[in-house]
């Protein structure tokens, strides 16, 4: 059955066909106001929309606003508010994607969205127009709205912080739900990709009831997500892609090994050489053991060289390309009239998430977490203490499963009254969300019990192997209680003493499942009004007013092993902490000529919002619009505006962690700067003496890397900043919607957009860090607190960063929406087109005098993006065809000869570029890979049977088009994006009316 006939919903529908054909113009959220009847004429309710507190009838306001509603939705082969909002034009790369399986902390697991790729934490995510719960570093999971509960989805791209406040800087987006809605239906879907994984099950039913003074509006859902493994896909079965498939196989294997040192010397071989247990040799035997082949393929002066993988791994062979995830929602709206001129509207809803990542299992290496092998180690071939010793332990992947339950309540008092002839409308609101999330995780290991294991052993009386040492003259022998000794050399597969195959005993005492919680909570009362508050020459002067005050507290606690650095997991402190905000805003509409030749309408917009943070203090915020319509076909729009981001909990309470972080270390003589610029070389010679002449940065393993942005061997430490200060923006837009009348059902928007964001919060990085101090000559960023390197190899063995309030971003491009629709004999045809071009994109991560060293499309940004849809509906059957266009990109070059200017294959874009220094002169080599463009094309046909029911059958990616290798991994764990389809998925959707 249908939703309740209403004015209101009338008035909405009427917007939606009529303005919001297009894009570019912005439409309705229903919101009950009440309306004036005359003798002879009736007005329109007045309705809220997305950008403005003031209600209005006209849908079409200065700012760009986006547009999805639910017909849009149930054409879609996607099941979620994610996949759907994450394939918009505007959007960026998610922070998190279900390709990244290596990602950590309380936001793993879920969903978000970066709007013009500012940042997740920079798009402000609203459910009818009120805050949705965010992490303690302030992300909004989108996946947790039941998609079957929406009615329509608005995108305002433009800065809105004058509106609804902080994180309104890269725009917002307002999920709107359904209400009012009468009857039942059910649906179910399933769908696979073609090489018969990766299932997506579905099933949702949304029912209602309404009488003369109200209704409740149910809608729930459960989804499950198959996870597809990273070797199921040629391009992410290995690290370097199949272009490569032999390069970046790590050292760190299954095979095990040890560095040798004068004191644990292998039979010809000199100190310092890494060997492994040949194959069938006696891990007790020293001469058992032979060279490790480092090769791990890649380019230098002399050439590229294809790597090999003798006595490597491949660790894309145990990590998931894309994750699995369960899913399970409920969300109920309830609408009372207590009086004519007085409603009760509620809403509530619960999410539950479960989501699972697989990588493979943990590269253990003694000199990271200073647990040598003792020379009396049964295991122990060379009778000496050996301090580098390596082991991967593939006998048991690392899984992590991140469980997250929500609570979302909000309930709002909505009145009008009259004073003249002069509506008002107010409301009082109250808001409660509340996060928990449990996050468990098994194979990582307890070091101090590998620092036992690996300890002194022997074999008893009895013939057990023990942990201990043996009786010895007058020494008793000991025993290390619950102790189970390990060989780290035997490799995987290899059943024997001490080793990690098929040896329970020992997995369960390296192993412990670990457990981190977290709790956030956001607290908000409001109040507003709006009205109109005398008539101008040309119209009424609208207004809004209102206040609110929120707080928002969160809680991450790890589990002890990692918060003490007992385990291999990255030692991080407990997140906590709290915050309030008290705000009041004003907004005007001021209507300035009308009915006029060459302005049928000249309206001006503005809006301030003043906050009061109990954290660094108070900000305002301002915006001014305008809407120009010289004639009734074409509409001129522009927008100035204000913004800002408050620090979140994180930013300011976070406890610090560890990581494992990927940089490209200037020095470095073959993918740094020092390869090519006679400054860097010098400041590096100045710190490192002679060595910087044939440096090489060391990877893990602790072996040279074989392409720039590689992981360091030891852990750094990032941490927060109490002292942050908030971020702030400026954002304009100007733009044009064309309605031509001799085409009719023709819509064209096309608007610019500029946003520039100062003191931006940035987590300080390793590259940034040392670009400063070797590039730019930065000497405070040399300093000994940040990082040092070690005197003998030159990598760096400490560094410790955190947040700071530094640098710019600044990013400018163009929106184009394409609309038309036409009737005809052989059936409705309409054509959609959504477009946005991305001209700037700088970060400077740095107030220090520096140019701009990264631009537009670099790993994560797509130049353009471009979606087009055809739909044709006849009776009772429809198709739709869409494709999603990205174009190319460009990473660093990983495939080149050093010093070479000659282009290759995969190298294909050689420049000369300034070297960053303001002061100096001399031009490096810029080198380049220009990835090409792909577009996936999804098609999808329907047929509404006369039981009240429709059937959809479906592709996304019908043609198993494949996007092209990215080895920065943008948004990925493999090299390939990871907003990218990774196969044809083919689906059926069964939806059935009561």
């Amino acid at each position: 059955m249908a939703l309740k006939t209403s004015k209101l919903r009338d008035a909405i529908t009427f917007a939606i066909v009529v303005g919001g054909a297009v894009g570019g113009a912005a439409h309705a959220q229903g919101v009950p106001a009440s309306s004036n009847t005359t003798e002879g004429a009736t007005n329109l309710d007045r309705i809220q929309v997305t950008g403005s507190r003031i209600r209005q009838v006209d849908t079409e306001t200065a700012q760009p606003v986006l547009l999805i509603d639910r017909a849009s939705i149930e054409k879609q082969g996607f099941q979620s508010v994610a996949d759907i909002l994450q394939n918009i034009s505007a959007a960026g790369a998610p922070p998190i994607s279900r390709a990244s399986p290596l990602s950590a902390g309380e936001a793993a697991g879920g969903v978000y969205i970066s709007l013009r790729n500012l940042g997740a934490e920079r798009t402000l995510v609203l459910v009818n127009g009120r805050r949705m719960p965010i992490t303690t570093s302030g992300l909004a999971d989108i996946s947790a709205i039941p998609a079957v509960a929406v009615e329509r989805i608005e995108v305002l791209k433009d800065g809105a912080s004058s509106i609804y406040g902080s994180d309104a800087i890269g725009g917002v987006v307002n999920i709107i739900t359904r209400s009012n809605y009468e009857g039942a239906s059910a649906s179910a879907y399933y769908g696979q990709y073609s090489e018969g994984d990766g299932a997506i099950t579905n099933g949702d039913f949304v029912m209602g009831f309404s009488g003369d003074r109200g209704s409740v509006t149910i809608a729930a859902e459960w989804g499950k997500e198959d996870e597809v493994k990273a070797s199921d896909r040629p391009y992410s079965a290995f690290p370097r892609s199949d272009l490569h498939p032999t390069d970046g196989w790590t050292t760190v294997g299954q095979f095990g090994g040890f560095v040798t040192t004068a004191s644990t010397m292998v039979p010809g071989l000199p100190a310092g050489t890494r060997v492994v247990l040949r194959e069938g040799g006696n891990p007790r035997v020293i001469t058992d053991y032979i060279r490790q082949d480092i090769n791990t393929g890649g380019c230098t002066t002399a050439g590229c060289t294809p790597g090999s993988t003798l006595h490597k791994s491949n660790t894309n062979l145990q990590t998931d390309l894309r994750t699995p995830v369960e899913r399970r929602g409920l969300f109920v709206d309830t609408n009372y009239d207590l009086t004519d001129n007085l409603a009760l509207r509620s809403n509530f809803l619960y999410s539950y998430r479960d989501a699972q990542r697989t990588v493979a299992g943990y590269p253990m290496q003694a000199a990271s977490f200073a647990t040598p092998m003792s020379g009396q180690s049964y295991f122990n071939p060379t009778g000496a203490t050996i301090s580098n010793w390596w082991r991967r332990a593939w006998e048991v992947p690392r899984v992590s499963r991140a469980e997250q339950t929500t609570y979302r309540f909000s309930t709002a008092l909505e009145g009008s009254f009259e004073v003249g002839e002069r509506f008002f409308d107010w409301d009082v609101g109250y808001q409660f969300s509340k996060s928990n999330s449990l996050q468990s995780s098994y194979g990582n290991l307890n070091v101090p019990r590998v620092r036992l294991a690996v300890g002194p052993s022997y074999v008893n009386a009895q013939g057990q192997l023990v942990c201990g040492t043996p009786a010895t003259g007058t020494a008793a022998a000991t025993v290390v209680t619950g102790c189970v000794p390990w060989n780290p050399y035997l490799p995987f597969g290899t059943v024997g003493p001490g080793g990690l195959t098929d040896n329970k005993a020992l997995q369960d005492y390296l192993f412990q499942e670990e457990h981190a919680t977290g709790e956030t909570k956001t607290e908000v009362f409001n109040a507003n009004i709006a009205g109109s508050l005398f008539t101008l020459p040309a119209g009424d002067l609208g207004f809004a007013v209102g206040v609110e005050t929120r707080k928002e507290s969160g809680t991450f606690v790890p589990d002890a092993l990692a918060v003490t650095g007992d385990s291999t997991n990255l030692a991080s402190g407990p997140t906590g902490g709290s915050y309030r905000v008290n705000e009041v805003f004003a907004e005007l509409e001021v209507p300035v000529l009308a009915d006029m030749p060459f302005a049928q309408e000249l309206t001006l917009s503005l809006a301030s919002r003043y906050s009061d943070y109990d954290t660094f203090g108070d900000t305002t915020n301002n915006k001014l619009g305008i809407k120009w319509k010289p004639f009734d076909s074409l509409l001129l729009r522009g927008t100035v505006a204000d913004g800002f981001r408050a620090p979140t909990i994180q930013n300011l309470f976070g406890g610090g962690s560890q990581t494992f972080v990927a940089f490209t270390d200037p020095c470095d003589t073959n993918f740094g700067s020092s390869s090519s610029n006679a400054t860097t070389r010098a400041n590096c010679v100045a710190a490192m003496g002679a060595l910087a002449n044939s440096y090489r940065q060391i990877g893990q393993g602790f072996v040279p890397v074989n392409a720039g942005n590689q992981q360091t061997p030891v852990a750094f430490t990032q941490g927060s900043n109490p002292l942050l200060t908030p971020e702030v923006s400026v954002s304009q837009t100007i733009g044009a919607v064309w309605s031509p009348t001799f085409v009719e059902g023709l819509n064209i928007a096309l608007d610019w957009w500029k946003i520039r964001i100062a003191e931006t919060i940035v987590q300080d990085s390793p590259t940034a860090i040392l670009n400063d101090c070797y590039i730019n000559g930065i000497t405070s960023r040399c300093s000994p607190q940040l990082f040092t390197r070690d005197p003998a190899l030159g990598y760096i063995n400490f560094m410790q960063y955190g947040n700071r309030n530094a640098g710019f971003r600044k990013a400018e491009g163009f929106d184009l929406d394409v609309s038309y629709r036409m009737s005809t004999d052989f059936g409705n045809f309409s054509f959609t087109s959504s477009s946005t071009y991305t001209a700037k994109d700088y970060f400077v991560s740095t107030n220090d005098p520096r140019l701009p060293l990264s631009g537009v499309g670099f790993t994560s940004q797509f130049r353009i993006r471009s979606n087009t849809g055809v739909s044709w509906d006849m009776g009772d059957f429809g198709v739709t065809w869409g494709a999603r266009y990205y174009s190319s990109m460009k990473e660093n070059c990983t495939y080149f000869i050093s010093g070479s200017t000659e282009p290759n294959l995969e190298c294909n874009e050689i420049t000369f570029a300034p070297t960053g220094n303001l002061t100096g002169t001399t031009s490096a080599i810029s080198r380049r890979k220009r990835t090409g463009s792909v577009t996936f094309n999804d098609v999808q046909i329907r047929y509404n049977a006369p039981w009240d029911a429709t059937i959809s059958i479906g592709a996304n990616n019908v043609f198993d088009r494949v996007g092209p290798v990215m080895y920065t991994q943008p948004s990925s764990n493999t090299s390939y994006y990871g907003g990218f389809d990774i196969g044809r998925f083919l689906y059926m959707r069964y939806t059935q009316r009561f």
